[in-house]
């Protein structure tokens, strides 16, 4: 059974890959039927509020749902509805339609999220550093591939090309939730007395997590602004255009699979962590320094380096510190934190972007988080000699 759950970590990797794809490919066909038939910048942001704050707001009932049940089942029950609402969208007529079925979307991400994170122990056997490696490599190229394929879908066929597509990949990833073995051990939901909450609790009280992840929240807070800002730095500040815009994000991307792929899977702990939020940190605020477009690809590279590799860092602390039973609860409480800090940080980031520019909303978002995560680093050098008698990192 250990071979089969092994021969199966490629099928979930895969399918983290072809849902992240599938999740881009439908999302700019809304954004941009939202703002050409809306024409409001309040009406673009509400579709990016229905489709990440679910995974806030039901955090911990669906991490609760994960932990009681078979994950195979619900990534299963989640990516069927899904590929429904996709086929809706297609169909909808009306931005409050396109904004109230996104949010099912959302919802249906808020529980299929924490139950791939579930089923990444089961199927990666020991080395889960090397499993979350794959799954987060698999998400890098998803982002990277998913944005381009539904801007071209977008101007052949509109929001309908777009959406068919990403309902075929939610099709995609309910096949695969329906072929994986059944994990190693299944919880008995009648025995299961915790609460929806107790995830959050146990990350909040670790030692070691608590500081880790309290400097990933307050780095993403700020980090997150240098999104809206990024195509005005590019386009405006470094004179480098469209092309130049795509050269910076691609340069991220291919190093957020560098880091995931080839540090992520043989660092870990939370030295490491915070060491790679501080270098993101550098990867967005030092391009400031020099304008031009080289230097800037140059240092988007390190920071994509640093991401890719915090992510798969991040995902194994949590993997091995919290108890398999909490495992739902706790990645859904850290993704709800996680897209709430991004939520906030775009809407701050275009106001600042509005008010100050681009070039020092960019520093401002590398700076502050680059403090946050020395804070953390220096905090945690400290007490780590009280904090290592009772548990190792």
């Amino acid at each position: 059974m250990t071979s089969v759950r092994r021969q199966a970590l490629p099928l979930l990797v895969g399918a983290v890959g072809v849902s992240t794809f599938g999740d881009l490919v439908g999302m700019v066909p809304i954004l941009l039927y939202v703002q050409a038939h809306s024409s409001s910048g309040p009406a673009v942001a509400a579709v990016l509020v229905a489709l990440w704050g679910p995974l806030f707001l039901f955090a911990g009932p669906a991490g609760l749902l994960v932990d009681r049940y078979d994950p195979r089942r619900l990534m299963f029950a989640a990516a069927t509805a899904q590929a429904a609402v996709a086929v809706a969208l297609a169909f909808a007529a009306g931005v409050p339609a396109a904004i109230g079925l996104t949010a099912l979307l959302g919802t249906g991400a808020a529980l299929a999220q924490p139950a791939e994170f579930a089923l990444v122990p089961t199927l990666g056997g020991a080395n889960v550093g090397r499993a979350n490696s794959y799954v987060e490599t698999s998400r890098a190229l998803g982002f990277a591939a998913g944005p381009f394929v539904g801007g071209a879908l977008s101007a052949v066929g509109g929001m309908k090309v777009g959406l068919l597509v990403d309902a075929g990949t939610f099709a995609a990833v309910a096949a695969v939730a329906f072929v994986l073995p059944p994990p190693a051990r299944r919880p008995d939901a009648a025995d299961d007395r915790g609460r929806a909450r107790d995830g959050a609790v146990f990350l909040a009280r670790d030692p070691f997590l608590r500081i880790v992840l309290g400097a990933a929240f307050a780095s993403l807070l700020f980090m997150t602004a240098c999104a809206p800002a990024e195509v005005f730095f590019a386009k405006d500040t470094l004179a480098a255009g469209d092309s130049g815009y795509g050269i910076l994000l691609g340069t991220w991307t291919i190093g957020m699979v560098l880091g995931g792929l080839l540090l992520g899977r043989r660092l870990r702990g939370t030295v490491v962590a915070l060491t790679a939020i501080c270098v993101q940190s550098l990867g967005i605020g030092v391009p400031t320094l020099w304008l031009a477009l080289a230097w800037g690809c140059a240092w988007f590279l390190v920071g994509g380096v640093a991401m890719g590799t915090k992510n798969v860092v991040m995902r194994t602390l949590i993997h091995e510190r919290v108890p398999a039973e909490l495992h739902g609860r706790a990645f859904a409480a850290y993704n709800g934190l996680r897209n709430f800090a991004e939520l906030f940080a775009l809407v701050g980031g275009g106001l600042l972007v509005a008010a100050a520019g681009p070039r020092l909303t960019m520093a401002l978002a590398g700076a502050l988080p680059l403090a946050a995560g020395v804070v953390a680093l220096v905090r945690f050098t400290r007490r780590r000699g009280e904090l290592l008698p009772a548990t190792a990192v």
